[in-house]
C-alpha cells in the first residue's frame, strides 16, 4: 500500500509577481478609463455636427450608470462567486463592445445604447479589480497599491482629456475619435486576458490566501456592514457626483464660459488626473505610514468647497481652482477605497464595493441628468456664460454635504465603535 503524500506548502507570491499583476490589471483599467472620458472632449463637436443639447450628452454619461444602481451590486456578488480572473475577462469584453456600439452610429439611441453597454461592464470591473487589489495586496502596502492602479488607469482620462491635442485631425469628424476608444477596449480585452494567465499560474504554485466562504455570499449581507462603511458610501456619493457630472461638461464649460480653446479646456480637465497620477500614490503610502485616514478625507472634501465658485464668479486663472480639486481628486479615493478593506471581511468585499459602486452610480446618473438639464434650462453657452453658474452651486453644495460625512466618519472612528482607521493599525471588519 502506498503511503499518502501530503500536500506541499505552497509560498506566497514574491512581490515582483505581485507587482506584476498590478501593472496588468491596471492596463484593464486604463482602458476602462479612456472609453469613458472619450465623450467630454467630444462634446462640443457633438453638438455642432450631431445637434446634441446638453441634455443629450448628459445622457451619455448618465445611462452608463442607470443599469449599474442594480448590476453592480449583482457585479459584486458575481466576483464572489466565480472569482476575480474570469469576472475581469467577461466585464472587460464589455467593454470592449460597448465601446464599439457606441462609435458605430450618430443615432443618440444607438450611442446611448453603447454607452449602457459599456456601463455595464466598466463598473462592475472596477468592483472586480479593486477586489482582486485587496486579494494580492491585503497588509501589503494595500493604499499605496491601490494608487499606483488609480495612477495607471488614469492616464486613460489623462489621454482622452487630451486627445484633441495629440489627435487633433480626428476631431474633424465625431466618429474618429470614438474609434480610438474601441483601440482602448482592446487592450482592456487583452490584460484581462493576461490578467487570467496570471491568476491561473498563480493558484497553481502561490498560496493566495482564503476564498473560502464566498460561497455562502447573500444580499442580506449588505445589512451587516457597520455605521463607518455607510459614512464610506455616503462620502462616495456626494464626491464622485461633484467630479465626474463636472468632467462631462467641463471642456464645453471652459470654452463657452471661459473662450479657451478646446486643446486648453481639455487639459484643464485633465489636470485632475495629471495631479492624481503623481499624487495619489503619495496619499495612499502617507495613509498607510500615518493612519488618519477619516481626517485626510475631511480634508480633500474642504478643498472641493470653494473651486466652483471660484470658477463661476472670480476672476483666477482657472488652474488654481483646477489644481485645488486635483489634489482633493487624488486625495480622498486614495484614502477612501482602501479604507474599505478595514471595514467589511475580505469574504465579503465584492459585495460591499459592489454596493458602494451601485450607489455611487445613483449619484452619477441623477447629476449628470440634472447638470445637463441645469445647463439647459439657464440656456447655458457662448452667449450666455452665467448659465452654469446654477451647476457650478450644485457641485459646491455637494462638497459641503461629502465634507459632514467625512466629519462623522472621523467622530464614529474615533470612539469605541471604531475600526482603528485614524491609527496605523487596523482591525479586520465584519
Amino acid at each position: 500500500m502506498s503511503a499518502t503524500i501530503p500536500n506541499p506548502v505552497l509560498p506566497e507570491p514574491p512581490p515582483v509577481f505581485r507587482w506584476l499583476v498590478l501593472i496588468v490589471i491596471s492596463l484593464a483599467m486604463f482602458g476602462n478609463y479612456y472609453i469613458y472620458d472619450s465623450i467630454s472632449p467630444l462634446a462640443d463637436v457633438l453638438a455642432t455636427q450631431l445637434g446634441y443639447s446638453d441634455s443629450n450628452i448628459g445622457l451619455l454619461n448618465a445611462i452608463y450608470s442607470v443599469p449599474n444602481v442594480i448590476m453592480v451590486l449583482i457585479g459584486g456578488i458575481i466576483i464572489d462567486r466565480i472569482g476575480t480572473k474570469k469576472s475581469i475577462l467577461i466585464f472587460a469584453v464589455l467593454c470592449f463592445v460597448g465601446a464599439a456600439v457606441t462609435a458605430s452610429s450618430a443615432e443618440l439611441y444607438v450611442m446611448a445604447s453603447g454607452r449602457l453597454i459599456f456601463g455595464l461592464g466598466a463598473e462592475s470591473l472596477i468592483v472586480a479589480v479593486t477586489t482582486t487589489l485587496a486579494k494580492w495586496f491585503r497588509g501589503k502596502e494595500l493604499s499605496f497599491a491601490f494608487g499606483i492602479n488609480l495612477t495607471i488607469a488614469r492616464l486613460g482620462t489623462f489621454a482622452a482629456l487630451n486627445s484633441p491635442s495629440w489627435a487633433k485631425p480626428l476631431y474633424e469628424f465625431w466618429q474618429y475619435p470614438l474609434l480610438l476608444s474601441v483601440g482602448a477596449g482592446v487592450i482592456c480585452v487583452a490584460a484581462a486576458l493576461l490578467y487570467f494567465a496570471q491568476d491561473r499560474y498563480a493558484s497553481r504554485n502561490y498560496q493566495l490566501g482564503q476564498a473560502a466562504e464566498t460561497d455562502k455570499v447573500a444580499l442580506r449581507d449588505i445589512f451587516k456592514f457597520s455605521t463607518s462603511y455607510w459614512y464610506v458610501v455616503a462620502l462616495c456619493i456626494t464626491f464622485y457626483s461633484a467630479i465626474f457630472p463636472f468632467q462631462t461638461f467641463a471642456v464645453k464649460f471652459f470654452v463657452e464660459a471661459h473662450g479657451v480653446t478646446r486643446e486648453t479646456g481639455g487639459f484643464l480637465s485633465s489636470m485632475l488626473t495629471l495631479f492624481a497620477m503623481f499624487a495619489t500614490p503619495l496619499f495612499g503610502l502617507l495613509a498607510d505610514k500615518i493612519g488618519k485616514r477619516a481626517l485626510m478625507m475631511m480634508f480633500g472634501s474642504l478643498l472641493l468647497i470653494p473651486v466652483y465658485l471660484m470658477m463661476a464668479y472670480l476672476d483666477v486663472s482657472l488652474y488654481i481652482p483646477m489644481a485645488m480639486m486635483g489634489i482633493s481628486f487624488s486625495l480622498i479615493p486614495a484614502v477612501m477605497w482602501p479604507s474599505v478593506t478595514y471595514l467589511v471581511s475580505p469574504a465579503r468585499l465584492g459585495t460591499a464595493y459592489g454596493m458602494m459602486t451601485m450607489i455611487q452610480n445613483v449619484g452619477l446618473a441623477g447629476f449628470n441628468f440634472l447638470i445637463g438639464w441645469a445647463n439647459d434650462y439657464s440656456h447655458a453657452g457662448v452667449d450666455n456664460p452665467e448659465g452654469y453658474n446654477l451647476g457650478m452651486w450644485i457641485f459646491s453644495i455637494l462638497g459641503f454635504v461629502g465634507f459632514f460625512f467625512a466629519w462623522r466618519l472621523r467622530r464614529h472612528e474615533l470612539g469605541p465603535d471604531g475600526h482603528g482607521l485614524e491609527t496605523i493599525t487596523t482591525k479586520t471588519g465584519v
